[in-house]
């Protein structure tokens, strides 16, 4: 008999000002089940559960918690969040027992509950420390008491172990596993955030991974591998490398008829990967000495970065047209081996080429060109972004397009007053053009070579 459905998200969307975050989302979580959502950083998966769990309204769309909507926080969800949020100035047993006590359990009740919960997390005899005398791991496993002790059906967790270390993290993730597979611990269900790959293959039973811009569900993947999972086994690693593919190529490439993502249309100002410049740089050195082409998920492993550190790097080198990502591998193009053959004014022009056109630094080459003082705030272009991308997304736009412009020397920009500017000579160029401008034409041409010039004084 299949299991009932515990809790169910349907058509759930959620703008942030005229920013879609996430576009009809339907996802539902059986009794029994450990589901782990996977996307990449900015996704949406936090802003997800948060709904799931009645922290946060969406704007369309509904959440039932076994049939019955829900409308305010749900009483049989627990959360645990990323970054411990325990009460400084109270004791391990008083935070554990702060959602008893806000749910009217008397004193003697709530605190042997408390005490229970303390000893089964593996907490015993620090019932009367305070959060700043103990470690990382040790926190958040009083935030995993806190949790457990309002003995929740749906237990909820916000990446609950990527603030710890990493044998602290893994000792913490089989704890909790036995807790709930054994049944020692109430829970019927688990939905985890993660940005790990290996984490939610080991962990789950299900993996839901989401897109970007807008947020929408990619690939529902059942794992069917016996507990506890070997990380060496030939289909663990099968399904790491599977999961890999889906997330850093927008598809499952096993269900689709093409295995190409369905790309939404782009917006005007489509964010920009926040990916250093000297990453890439290595990144694509270390591809190009393999012959042009390795695996994402070895090359993740080996440099020990997860899916969410290495996607803003391949995603700038697919926007530049470096590289590309075929079957969880990244590819080089034709020009990604001519640049990384290139000297260091080589690459400047190569990525000058390919970003000069796109529409943020259009905008903020045809500005400063047209101004007679060749200047201008950033604010100014931070609020033409964010009328479609909020006010967040357009700061983090206008925050990449500076580091890469200047080092591809489309302008400079100067920190302490927060301007974009043009080098003088690039200025001297565009005033003499200005100066007498052929009939019927507007602003001067800015699609000449990058301009060079040091930041000013």
């Amino acid at each position: 008999m299949a299991a009932s459905v515990l809790v169910s998200a349907e058509g759930i969307s959620r703008r942030y000002d005229e920013m879609l975050v996430l576009d009809a989302i339907d996802l539902s979580i059986r009794d029994g089940e450990f589901v782990a959502l996977l996307g990449p950083s900015g996704s949406g998966k936090s802003t997800l559960l948060r709904i799931v769990t009645g922290l946060m309204q969406p704007s369309s769309g509904l959440v039932r918690y076994r049939g019955v909507p829900v409308d305010g926080p749900c009483p049989h969800a627990a959360m645990v969040f990323q970054t411990f949020a325990l009460y400084p100035w109270l004791t391990v047993l008083e935070n554990v027992a702060l959602g008893l006590k806000a749910r009217g359990m008397p004193l003697r009740e709530r605190r042997s509950r408390a005490n229970r919960l303390i000893e089964l997390i593996g907490l015993e005899g620090f019932e009367d420390a305070y959060p700043k005398e103990l470690s990382g791991g040790m926190r958040q496993r009083v935030g995993f008491a806190r949790a457990l002790a309002v003995e929740p059906e749906l237990l909820c967790m916000d990446e609950p172990f990527s603030a710890l270390d990493f044998l602290t993290a893994e000792n913490l993730r089989n704890e909790l596993l036995d807790l709930w597979t054994e049944r020692r611990i109430p829970t019927r269900s688990v939905l985890m955030v993660t940005h790990g790959v290996e984490e939610a293959v080991a962990m789950a039973d299900r993996i839901v991974v989401l897109s970007r811009n807008p947020a929408r569900v990619v690939a529902d993947v059942a794992i069917g591998l016996p507990r506890p999972r070997n990380r060496k086994h030939a289909a663990f690693l099968a399904l790491v490398d599977r999961i890999y593919k889906i997330v850093t190529e927008g598809a499952d490439p096993a269900t689709s008829p093409t295995g190409a993502p369905d790309h939404p249309a782009q917006a005007r100002f489509a964010p920009l990967p926040q990916a250093a410049i000297g990453m890439l740089n290595g990144l694509l050195e270390l591809v190009a000495d393999r012959g042009g082409r390795d695996d994402l998920y070895h090359l993740g492993s080996e440099l020990m970065l997860e899916v969410d550190d290495l996607l803003p790097v391949t995603e700038a080198a697919e926007l530049v047209g470096l590289a590309v990502v075929r079957e969880g591998d990244l590819c080089l193009t034709d020009l990604g081996r001519r640049y990384t053959d290139e000297g260091a004014t080589g690459r400047k022009q190569i990525v000058a080429a390919q970003i000069r056109d796109l529409p943020l630094f259009a905008v903020i080459r045809r500005v400063l060109a047209s101004k007679r003082d060749h200047t201008m705030r950033r604010e100014f272009f931070v609020e033409i972004s964010a009328r479609e991308l909020g006010e967040a997304q357009a700061e983090a736009l206008v925050d990449a397009a500076v580091s890469w412009g200047r080092w591809a020397e489309l302008f400079a920009y100067d920190h302490a007053a927060e301007e974009f500017y043009l080098p003088e000579d690039e200025a001297d160029e565009e005033d003499g053009a200005l100066e007498d401008p052929p009939a019927g034409e507007g602003l001067a041409d800015t699609d000449g070579p990058p301009g060079g010039g040091e930041p000013r004084p």
